[in-house]
């Protein structure tokens, strides 16, 4: 259900970019960033850390885009979250004794510790990858074009990474108990 909630600002960013341009898509994009953190510590009690760097990264960047008239900045926000992504991944090996995916907490997965080292590896591979794609359609492709890769190939590229751990992960999954039956 979160995952679906995470899109809504991507999808807001879309139809503000298609009605009005980059400069209102990109304020709708702060603000619905903003709201997102507020409503999920309204909801919760706690705000994500994660949730919480993307809206301060997406309101800096995208603060700039709006104060200076270059969309420049705003194409750049998702290389600063996925390359800050990836540093931290990586430097999980080095600092602490879990990796940082080893360290949220689990209850549907139980894994040996080099299985977890791995798969925290191959996420900071993958947001690695996706910060320099995200350079070279920035770069190399109109901006209309980078709005579609941003709001749907990374999506898509996220859920296909998500999808190829299956087979992988599945032997790993605890069982839920067979008592607590759906209502």
């Amino acid at each position: 259900m979160n995952a679906v909630l995470d899109l809504i600002p991507a999808i807001l960013f879309f139809a503000a970019y298609k009605l009005y341009g980059m400069f209102t898509a990109t304020a709708v994009l702060v603000v619905s960033l903003l709201l997102m953190v507020l409503v999920t510590w309204r909801r919760t009690g706690q705000v994500p850390k994660l949730q919480l760097a993307t809206a301060l990264v997406a309101t800096v960047l995208g603060g700039m885009t709006l104060w200076f008239r270059d969309p420049t900045f705003i194409l750049f926000k998702p290389t600063a979250i996925y390359g800050a992504f990836a540093l931290a991944l990586l430097g999980s090996h080095v600092i602490g004794d879990k990796v940082l995916m080893q360290r949220i907490p689990q209850k549907a997965m139980v894994m040996p510790d080099a299985l977890w080292r791995r798969l925290n590896f191959a996420w900071a591979l993958f947001f690695a990858f996706c910060a320099l794609l995200n350079v070279y359609v920035a770069l190399n492709f109109s901006e209309e074009v980078w709005v579609k890769v941003k709001v749907f190939g990374f999506t898509a590229l996220m859920f296909v990474f998500m999808l190829a751990h299956i087979p992988f992960l599945s032997r790993y999954l605890v069982d839920s108990p067979k008592d607590a039956a759906p209502r």
